[in-house]
């Protein structure tokens, strides 16, 4: 059944770096049989053990394709609740949740619009990509055996439409660092509303660490990957209190408590 599960990301995040590989191995065969000069054969060399070092934390380190666990055990302690997962996608960190929380109930919020399409590809033609991804997030749950527990809601993590105040819990894994400036403040001022009051709210996104860098370079640069306390003082600003945060290859985590004793700022 799990086998079905597919979140979409392009083959290049995966396999491009053991393409490369493969290339360059081949070309250093084919100047050591043809006695190329020395110097050219150890930049062969090194390049070809970075694309294979680079595929290695690709697969087994960051693994962006493959199911993703709860960076911290102390979000939802108790196991259950309405949980809302702001920025979706096909459901990496919907069934984060589901699977680690299996009395929980999720709410998986999308816009399925352009980001949605720079990550997954856009849908075939006469589709419209909300009707596209809401189909690919439902085949992963249903793979999952998780369908019940979900309900899928498009729309804008800017402006959800969504009750205050609503929501136990919320999460949201490399959704929000795709936005800037005024629409990051936007989608925390959000989360924050429809949180109930002494609601967690776990946040995920990419940091710009030696995992990334080495793998990637500059073809990764989301906004403000470089401020380490960018996120914890744009949470605070937002209304809410640190509980935790943390760092996994290429990613910061912060756990976070919709603040009951101080008003939220406005937007």
């Amino acid at each position: 059944m799990h086998s079905q599960i597919n979140f979409g990301y392009p083959w290049p995040i995966g396999y491009a770096h053991l393409i490369l590989a493969a290339v360059l191995l081949a070309i250093l065969g084919l100047g050591w049989v043809f006695h190329w000069r020395k110097p050219l054969l150890v930049l062969l060399g090194l390049a070809s053990v970075w694309a294979l070092a680079a595929w290695t934390i690709v697969r087994f380190a960051i693994d962006i394709n493959g199911r993703a666990t709860l960076p911290t055990q102390a979000f939802l302690p108790s196991g259950a609740g309405q949980v809302l997962d702001m920025g979706a996608g096909t459901g990496r960190s919907t069934l984060m949740v589901l699977e680690a929380r299996p009395r929980a109930t999720v709410v998986s919020l999308d816009l399925f619009g352009a980001s949605y399409e720079q990550h997954f590809g856009q849908p075939p033609a006469g589709e419209s990509t909300v009707d596209e991804g809401r189909a690919a997030l439902m085949r992963n749950l249903r793979a999952a055996g998780v369908q019940q527990r979900a309900t899928i809601q498009p729309g804008d993590m800017r402006h959800m439409p969504l009750d205050s105040d609503s929501f136990d819990a919320v999460v949201s894994a490399y959704a929000i660092d795709h936005l800037s400036g005024d629409g990051i403040t936007q989608a925390l001022g959000e989360a924050n509303r429809v949180l109930k009051p002494g609601g967690q709210f776990l946040l995920i996104v990419l940091a710009k660490d030696f995992w990334l860098q080495f793998t990637f370079g500059p073809l990764v640069a989301h906004s403000h990957m470089i401020a380490a306390n960018f996120w914890d003082r744009k949470l605070r600003d937002a209304g809410f209190t640190i509980l935790e945060d943390g760092t996994q290859p290429a990613t910061k985590f912060v756990l976070a408590r919709k603040d009951t004793g101080h008003p939220r700022m406005p937007l």
